[in-house]
């Protein structure tokens, strides 16, 4: 099942995104009096089809993987004379020039107007409350303090954790320092993080990790809730309501440090001390030793008590104007679109990891795993496609857009187009590009899928 909704998922976000880059070449050149042979969506077979009376065919391919605007253009073959002002080489340079850009500027749009609804509907997440810091890391050396609250960055207020890394990601890739300004037991207290030890690590909680600073978890009591039938937390005689005081002569302050010791101590047995409706019980409980990729854990089949306020209590979201939307929105996209920019050029120059390129294969999962958690999630993964797809045909490589637009600068310089040879052998090039780049998403891909133990960082459970 996962893998039919990361497949539709993907699918559908790709469909979307085509249609919108093919619709901004289509519509554009209708706008210049180029007239539209056809307009597809996806390669091969049609499975549908439909001409309209201004001669435009309009087909939906049956291989979802691209598309095109074919136009009337006197190099692929012969054109009327009636119709020969139509034709595509027949316009000025500015008007291809404005035809060809117009695809990476509506998927730039698109981004602007999902950024918008975003921003309007609004965007939940957990409160930038700061839990440990690395002792001895450029977090601790700022002077950041478990339980600080950060209330901005750079200058901008920030109102979640989610707003807090992107900022971060943003500073690493600029260099040197960044203000946060945090609350702390009500005061105002301004740090300057030295981002130099985030260099290299380029996502959002490894770059967090990196620099010292952790989120703060959501810390509720010990108290068991469901007990499993059979497993070794019922061997050991734990029930519904127990309170954990202590293990093995250590405090149990919260649950989290309760599954830490529990999935640290497979098969040794633990002395626990507990509350049971006010007497104090001691027992011993044997941890069942679990595998899975890449990890052995210990597990009792035992699960919290849960009370929604305590989420509510660090749950924070922000929320704008339709006016104010339209602001945060093409901010949003003009500094996404900077970042990856300078993610590649990093990458090209090895200042960052090709391990930071995702290929067909994660952009599906994360479609799936997206598209499953709900509508705003969704957006934001299409936002973010969207413009990686604007940025990636701006590049000045044969083949895409961003060649052809770099052709017609010449042109305009120059004032006459460059030759044919030149387009020719720069599009041999182009295609040996983007098969090279293809190929290292591809194989980064396949190897974040088989990838060893020492590449696996241990998720922890919150139900044991």
């Amino acid at each position: 099942m996962s893998f039919i909704t990361s497949a539709l998922a993907f699918l559908f976000a790709l469909t979307i995104l085509i249609a919108i880059h093919e619709f901004g070449h289509f519509w554009v050149a209708r706008k210049m009096g180029v007239k539209v042979l056809r307009f597809s969506i996806g390669f091969g077979k049609p499975l549908l089809k439909y001409m309209s009376k201004s001669g435009t065919e309009y087909v939906l391919a049956w291989i979802p993987l691209g598309g095109y605007v074919k136009m009337l253009d006197e190099r692929e073959g012969d054109v009327s004379d009636d119709e020969r002002h139509m034709a595509f080489t027949q316009k000025s340079v500015y008007a291809r020039f404005a035809i060809v850009a117009a695809g990476p500027a509506f998927n730039l749009l698109f981004a602007v107007a999902a950024y918008w609804v975003i921003a309007v509907i609004g965007v939940a997440g957990y409160k930038p409350l700061i839990g440990d810091v690395t002792q001895d890391s450029a977090a601790a050396v700022a002077g950041f303090q478990a339980g600080d609250e950060v209330t901005g960055v750079a200058g901008g207020a920030v109102a979640t954790w989610g707003s807090v890394r992107f900022a971060m990601l943003k500073g690493v890739m600029d260099g040197g320092s960044l203000a946060f300004e945090v609350d702390r037991d009500g005061k105002k207290v301004d740090l300057q993080l030295d981002m130099t030890d985030g260099a290299g690590v380029l996502q959002g909680g490894q770059l967090a990790s990196a620099l010292g600073l952790s989120m703060q978890g959501l810390d509720y009591p010990p108290r068991i809730d469901q007990v499993t039938a059979g497993a070794r937390g019922e061997m050991g005689g734990l029930k519904t309501g127990d309170l954990i005081l202590s293990a093995d002569g250590q405090p149990v302050k919260t649950w989290h440090d309760w599954v830490l010791l529990i999935q640290a101590s497979p098969e040794k047995s633990i002395s626990v001390e507990l509350d049971r409706d006010g007497v104090i019980i001691t027992t011993d409980v044997t941890p069942a030793l679990f595998e899975a990729k890449c990890r052995t854990y210990g597990k009792i089949g035992v699960s919290p008590q849960f009370e929604q306020k305590w989420v509510d209590a660090i749950r924070s979201e922000e929320i704008y104007g339709a006016g104010a939307g339209i602001g945060v929105a093409l901010d949003k996209t003009w500094n996404m679109s900077i970042l990856m920019l300078k993610m590649m050029g990093k990458i090209v120059i090895g200042e960052a990891s090709v391990k930071n390129i995702s290929g067909p294969i994660m952009i599906a999962q994360v479609a799936g795993k997206t598209a499953s958690i709900g509508v705003v999630s969704f957006i934001t993964f299409l936002a973010i496609i969207s413009i990686s797809l604007g940025v990636l045909n701006l590049l000045p490589i044969p083949l895409l857009d961003g060649g052809h637009l770099f052709f017609y600068l010449f042109e305009i310089v120059l004032r006459k187009p460059v030759s044919d040879t030149i387009q020719v052998w720069g599009q041999k090039v182009g295609l040996v590009i983007l098969f090279l780049m293809m190929s290292i998403a591809l194989y980064q891909d396949v190897n974040r899928l088989f990838e060893g133990c020492e590449n696996v960082s241990a998720q922890q459970d919150n139900k044991k």
